[in-house]
């Protein structure tokens, strides 16, 4: 089991439930619009979300910032020390650094400094596509030396007694991430945060995240998950909230719906889509089934607590394999939302 961080009220670690997180695109040194998209993130299931600080004005904005949200904020920090000193003095709740390209072990020290004076975590984030030469020259680009670079990076940590730590070693090959990230587990019981970066558009990029962070998650690995994606961020929270539903490590409605075939006579496309968008917010804990016929109905279905199966222009509603009653086709969608809510 990891160790547990505290991050801004939000444990992450120690057998707490995975987190989902994302990462705003506005400028964090406008407040106004980069509180507008984090309520609209947290709306979407986000626990921690994290923002760029590029300059001092975007580490300045982080206190205005902060009292306008309710979920923890990291402070995204590359190449100058001083932005993660001062987004610590401006109430980011943990900083987010790759120590090898911060500027040199006392830089480093001055960021340890102002984290453990606040009680903050560091996340040591490494990228395949930015190793240290060293490494690179040594192992080329392999799990080894992704988790050799982390490592790294938490004994310079350490050195300066800082240990609340958590890592990420993330590629844009879910091959390369997956096996990093199965090493590093075996090496370190830090929390890990994980992920395939640069994944792409939404759709390859929500497969790549699927099969790494899947594969990660089903092995018992990894405490906080962030999905990348070429898309608006809410995209990648849905994503990442859908991925823990299937999972069985989020509460929330789980939708079954068979992919149609010629026993099919209702338009299920719509009626499935229907029913995903009308139960999006709900988060009881129930699994809903959206089937085409009789064939894959209350029968194959039987597990589901609601469910719709599909007739002649007409289908039936039923409960855990029991018939409730017929519902023309236009009427499938409200009668199913309807029964949900009665029950």
């Amino acid at each position: 089991m990891a160790k547990k961080i505290n991050v801004g009220g939000v444990p992450m670690g120690g057998g707490a439930p995975v987190t989902v997180q994302s990462m705003t695109n506005t400028k964090t040194e406008d407040p106004v619009s980069t509180v507008r998209q984090i309520k609209t993130l947290e709306a979407a299931g986000c626990d921690i979300v994290r923002v760029a600080v590029p300059n001092m004005d975007a580490a300045k904005a982080i206190g205005r910032i902060k009292e306008e949200i309710s979920i923890p904020l990291v402070a995204d920090i590359h190449f100058d020390y001083r932005l993660a000193v001062e987004a610590a003095a401006a109430g980011a709740d943990k900083i987010r650094i790759n120590p090898g390209n911060i500027g040199g072990e006392e830089k480093v020290k001055a960021v340890v400094k102002a984290c453990r004076e606040r009680g903050l975590p560091i996340r040591i984030g490494v990228n395949g596509g930015s190793l240290e030469k060293e490494l690179l020259g040594k192992y080329g680009l392999t799990p080894r030396a992704m988790v050799e670079s982390a490592m790294g990076h938490v004994r310079l940590l350490n050195r300066f007694d800082f240990d609340d730590i958590c890592i990420s070693v993330k590629s844009s090959d879910v091959k390369l991430t997956v096996e990093a990230y199965r090493l590093l587990s075996e090496e370190t019981d830090y929390p890990l945060h994980i992920g395939v970066t640069e994944a792409g558009s939404e759709y390859m990029g929500v497969i790549k995240n699927s099969i790494g962070i899947g594969a990660l998650l089903l092995d018992g690995i990894g405490d906080t998950i962030r999905v990348s994606l070429t898309a608006p961020p809410e995209k990648e929270v849905k994503a990442g909230v859908a991925m823990l539903r299937a999972l069985g490590l989020r509460r929330g409605v789980r939708i079954v719906s068979c992919p149609t075939c010629g026993r099919t006579n209702i338009d299920l496309f719509t009626i499935a889509k229907q029913v995903e968008e009308r139960l999006e917010g709900c988060e009881r804990d129930i699994t809903v089934a959206v089937m085409g016929c009789a064939v894959n109905g209350p029968g194959e279905a039987s597990h589901a607590d609601f469910g719709i199966a599909g007739g002649n222009n007409e289908g039936i509603l039923f409960m855990k394999g029991r018939i409730v009653r017929k519902v023309p086709m236009e009427r499938l969608t409200d009668e199913l939302i309807g029964l949900i809510e009665e029950n």
